[in-house]
């Protein structure tokens, strides 16, 4: 390439993810590292054993590009059991190399230039490079602390006849927010009025608190027919490097998400395929998973009585966002910052979360860390 030769970034204002970002000072400064959103702790020593064993049955060359098909009639059998609506392995379900590579391709596959997409922010930050990328505009609907709730009436505000998207998270990264049976009838009723489609992050399924259920968008017919509901298993068995999703939608929404998809990685990892079908047949449902971490929360909040540091509701997920107004009014890029230096505690602000928007004096922080690590966090977090 000439010396005079420049690349023009298609994504001048994205940068550099703040996970990234905060993990890398975490590991300079020895700080602990509540920010970015993965286990310190190992997942089940049977599910390495089943990938093991895969192998060696010689599992290990290119899976077809929809996926090991075991894992798609797991997948369509575990998904009929839980919400009720049943998905033809064979052509409605496709494995992808992690749920951000499902979001990738399904919004690649449905957005065209001068289209918006209705994103709720705090979003997680894959979201709008990847609407731009297919020359998409993101149209912003804040949720508002400290509950977090989805303002309806803002959100038929946002939709317009450009609107071609509407995309949700639930349970919500990063603020724990799950959506209830009322929100799906306001979503349902919005739909009504415009051709949009929905496209559901619920990579958080079986991380809901309380004895809530987990109200997927394929439970209800009048918004399955035209949702891609996106999952992964990263989160569910603690093994977020394995980078296994999938997308499940009616037959010509998948086709076009599969249309994107075999472009992109064409298919994932084999073995890893043939093993997470055998663990999903086994335990559908997955309440062990819940009850672990809704213990985990339990025990972060614990921990942090006696600081001043004021958490706010997680009804889902394994994040704990926490006010911190009694402690500074720093804005809270400076003061995560300042709290991992000083105090040897990384977590993320919210701010590259929001666009355009007040995000508080809130920090995330993830509970999905041995007891022993979030009892030394939180001891550090005491003397705040």
């Amino acid at each position: 390439m000439s010396s005079t030769q420049t690349v023009q970034s298609k994504l001048p204002a994205a940068g550099v993810t703040i996970f990234s970002v905060m993990s890398r000072l975490a590991e300079e400064h020895g700080a602990i590292n509540l920010g970015q959103g993965f286990p310190d702790f190992n997942c089940a020593p049977e599910l390495v054993e089943t990938v093991a064993r895969c192998m060696r049955d010689g599992y290990n060359q290119y899976a077809p590009m929809l996926g090991a098909y075991p894992l798609r009639e797991a997948l369509a059998r575990k998904i009929e059991l839980l919400y009720g609506r049943r998905y033809d392995p064979a052509t409605e379900i496709c494995v992808t190399a992690g749920a951000t590579e499902g979001i990738f391709s399904t919004l690649t596959a449905l957005v065209r230039p001068g289209d918006e997409v209705v994103l709720f922010q705090p979003a997680y930050d894959s979201y709008t490079p990847a609407v731009q990328l297919s020359g998409g505009t993101p149209m912003y609907v804040t949720l508002r602390r400290p509950d977090y709730r989805i303002d309806w009436d803002e959100v038929r505000r946002a939709v317009t006849p450009r609107t071609r998207v509407i995309l949700v998270n639930s349970p919500h990264n990063p603020t724990g927010m799950v959506l209830d049976r009322s929100d799906m009838r306001e979503l349902a009723r919005l739909l009504q009025s415009t051709d949009a489609f929905v496209v559901s992050d619920e990579v958080y399924e079986h991380i809901v608190f309380d004895g809530a259920p987990h109200e997927s968008m394929a439970r209800y017919p009048e918004i399955a027919e035209r949702a891609v509901v996106i999952s992964s298993f990263g989160k569910t068995y603690h093994t977020t490097g394995w980078k296994i999703g999938y997308c499940a939608a009616p037959r010509p929404l998948a086709a076009a998400v599969a249309e994107v998809h075999q472009w992109v990685t064409y298919a994932v990892n084999t073995p890893i395929q043939r093993a997470y079908a055998e663990v999903v047949s086994r335990d559908p449902r997955c309440e062990v998973v819940t009850a672990f971490y809704e213990a985990k929360r339990d025990l972060f909040l614990r921990l942090l009585d006696g600081s001043r540091f004021h958490p706010l509701a997680c009804r889902g997920t394994f994040f704990q966002m926490v006010d911190y107004s009694a402690i500074t009014d720093e804005p809270d890029a400076a003061f995560a910052l300042r709290l991992l230096k000083e105090h040897g505690v990384a977590s993320i602000p919210i701010s590259p979360f929001l666009s355009g928007a007040d995000p508080g004096p809130v920090l995330r922080f993830c509970f999905a860390k041995r007891d022993e690590t979030l009892e030394a966090a939180a001891e550090r977090l005491r003397r705040v």
